[in-house]
């Protein structure tokens, strides 16, 4: 089973526009690694209502196929990830590791605006600029 039928199988229904442009892009993106689905491409084409559908399941089409070929083929498990399942590999120097929740510090959520506990005598004392 190859991964375009493993990911979205091929026993549907009927689709809706949306669902059916996903597809479509998918279909691009197998396409450009070496896997071609015409039947299943013809029947998503054939269950769009109008043109205008029909032709963005086709441009959707054509967007995967060329971003699947301005990746590197050898890696097509990477690249199916990174397109269609929307897993991006992780580059340990592009994490923030910055503030509270990992914020880097510059948008980081301030501390200014929090209320004291009830039971705290922080409400009465001197903030820390004037100690």
């Amino acid at each position: 089973m190859n991964k375009y039928e493993t990911q979205y199988g091929t026993d549907w229904e009927s689709l809706d526009p949306e669902e059916a442009v996903e597809r479509g892009y998918a279909l691009g993106v197998a396409a450009s690694l070496g896997e071609y689905h015409p039947d299943e491409l013809d029947a998503i084409r054939g269950e769009m209502n109008s043109a205008y559908n029909t032709s963005m399941v086709e441009l959707a089409f054509q967007e995967g196929k060329n971003e699947g070929k301005e990746l590197d083929e050898d890696e097509s498990e990477q690249v199916w990830n990174e397109l269609v399942v929307g897993e991006l590999p992780l580059d340990q120097d592009d994490v923030p590791t910055g503030g509270r929740n990992g914020l880097p510090t510059a948008i980081d959520i301030t501390d200014a605006l929090d209320r004291p506990e009830r039971d705290s005598t922080d409400a009465v004392d001197l903030p820390e600029f004037l100690q």
